[in-house]
């Protein structure tokens, strides 16, 4: 059987005016078709997207790829690099067999290439340079994600937010929001919640729990100063775009942070990036990795906004790309916002994948070609199923695709490289080192150091001694919390620093301008 006219059928929805992405070429019972072509345009790029497939079925060198040629179009780029396989982005590929005949399969005139990498990592732990965000700029609503909170958790936190706003209070880090929420919860506190509600002790208690648990996985390292700007993703060097690869480092046991900050660096870009209107390229194309942990046990308020936030940030020139097992962890909601699929391998071992294989396979285009659930669960390593919005904006026809190989090292470079690449980096001198400024925390008890302790009543001359107390003396925080000064001092509104701030769609602060 002839199976040219079928893949060069195929190639042909994927034929472009304008600079494209080549992922690989159209194969059709078992035989590739090097001039068969599969692309996407650049044009369609902030129509966003989705990488999906088993572990080992080859999503990691996919996003290394596609990355490689971003960068070349001079676009940045940002990954998350949770296992810390795509450092060998920064080094030039080594040539062998196996590229070759890779190189062979697709037409590719393979040559090994090194890219610009900036390595990031949240939070001090890692020999990247460390990027932080303040809980004033991250806001009650990711922040409640970060922390597992329920609808009530998270109303009681955006109130807490809410107040220390109008205050002029920065949560800066954990124990800005902790000494809130401690005087707040207090006989002088609660007061100053009188006509905007209250906060109950339980309600408290857990979130000062939550906190604790927050602190104990490394988030009391990752939340502070100075904070990442995100303008700073959004580099070229030589022409080329920088790609960004931002790894866990300490939060391992905290994937849920390492999730919500990306969504985070995408409400600020969203915030701050002004309208683009149609482009020939994205601005920035935002690769979000472990995608299932920002879906998992949302509100329906929260997928709401991010089924927003993506909608609209095409606008903006930026393009999306989540990254996971099945395309059934997201919500159809924002899965039917994802213009190009690229779907590795899928195992149909137990009645659960055999049921999200079955879904999968309604959400391609019918093809006269390939048996799509036969196809899903045969592709090879480096293989996948392909659709794409062409240049007119119509899906693509299905394409079993095998994709190029990387031109840049398929594995990790060292910490020492990391290290050595950040130490050199003009990010390491802005964010390298932590800075504790005056916040909440600070302006609560610094005022209590300052206030005059009151003069002792005159005592009648037949007075009896004060009798020993019963307890020991306060310490120097719980005076701080009970003080009527602190509660002076926070209900002075009129001040300067009493102007609440503006937030956005996710409850993240907007930047002035």
């Amino acid at each position: 059987m002839d199976t040219q006219a079928p893949a060069q059928e195929i190639a042909a929805g994927y034929a472009t005016e304008g600079a494209a992405l080549e992922l690989g070429s159209v194969l059709v019972d078992g035989t590739v078709d090097p001039a068969a072509r599969v692309r996407i345009p650049l044009a369609t790029l902030n129509r966003h997207g989705l990488v999906a497939g088993a572990t080992g079925t080859g999503k990691t060198k996919t996003l290394q790829g596609i990355a490689e040629q971003l960068s070349a179009a001079g676009v940045p780029v940002l990954l998350a690099d949770v296992k810390g396989d795509l450092s060998g982005l920064a080094r030039p590929g080594e040539p062998g067999p196996r590229i070759d005949e890779r190189a062979r399969d697709t037409g590719d005139d393979w040559a090994p290439t090194a890219y610009p990498v900036e390595f990031l990592s949240l939070g001090g732990g890692s020999s990247a340079v460390p990027i932080r965000a303040t809980l004033t700029q991250f806001g009650p609503i990711l922040l409640s994600k970060v922390l597992d909170l329920n609808d009530t958790q998270e109303s009681t936190l955006g109130l807490i937010f809410h107040w220390a706003d109008q205050r002029g209070l920065p949560l800066l880090d954990t124990k800005d929001l902790r000494a809130v929420v401690q005087h707040l919860t207090s006989d002088e506190g609660k007061a100053d919640l009188k006509g905007i509600g209250g906060v109950s002790p339980a309600t408290a208690g857990v979130i000062l729990r939550a906190l604790v648990n927050l602190e104990a996985q490394g988030g009391d390292d990752f939340f502070g100063e100075p904070e990442f700007d995100p303008a700073d993703l959004m580099r070229q060097v030589d022409g080329k775009g920088v790609v960004t690869l931002l790894e866990l480092a300490d939060q391992q046991a905290n994937p849920r942070l390492f999730s919500t900050f990306l969504m985070w660096l995408l409400a600020e870009l969203f915030e701050e990036l002004p309208e683009a209107g149609d482009l020939d390229k994205p601005k920035l194309v935002f690769f979000f990795d472990e995608a299932h942990l920002l879906f998992s046990e949302a509100s329906k308020a929260f997928l709401e906004r991010i089924e927003q936030t993506v909608k609209l940030i095409r606008s903006k020139g930026v393009g999306v790309f989540f990254c996971t097992q099945l395309p059934t962890d997201v919500p159809n909601a924002v899965l039917s916002q994802l213009g190009a699929r690229i779907q590795h391998a899928l195992r149909a071992f137990t009645p659960e994948d055999q049921a999200a294989l079955a879904k999968t396979v309604k959400t391609y285009p019918t093809t006269a070609h390939y048996d799509m659930e036969e196809a899903l669960t045969s592709l090879g390593t480096g293989e996948a199923i392909v659709t794409v919005l062409s240049e007119r904006g119509a899906p693509t026809p299905v394409a079993w695709t095998r994709m190029r190989a990387p031109r840049s090292l398929m594995a990790a470079i060292g910490p020492e490289a990391v290290t050595a690449a950040a130490r050199q980096s003009p990010l390491h001198g802005k964010y390298g080192e932590t800075v504790d400024r005056e916040s909440a925390y600070e302006k609560l008890t610094a005022r209590i150091a300052e206030a005059p302790a009151p003069a002792p009543a005159p005592a009648p001359a037949d007075a009896a001694p004060p009798p020993a107390p019963e307890r020991a003396e306060a310490g120097f925080v719980e005076k701080a919390f009970e003080s009527p000064v602190v509660r002076s001092f926070l209900r002075s509104a009129a001040s300067a620093l009493g102007r609440e701030i503006t937030r956005g769609l996710f409850g993240t602060r907007r930047r002035r301008r």
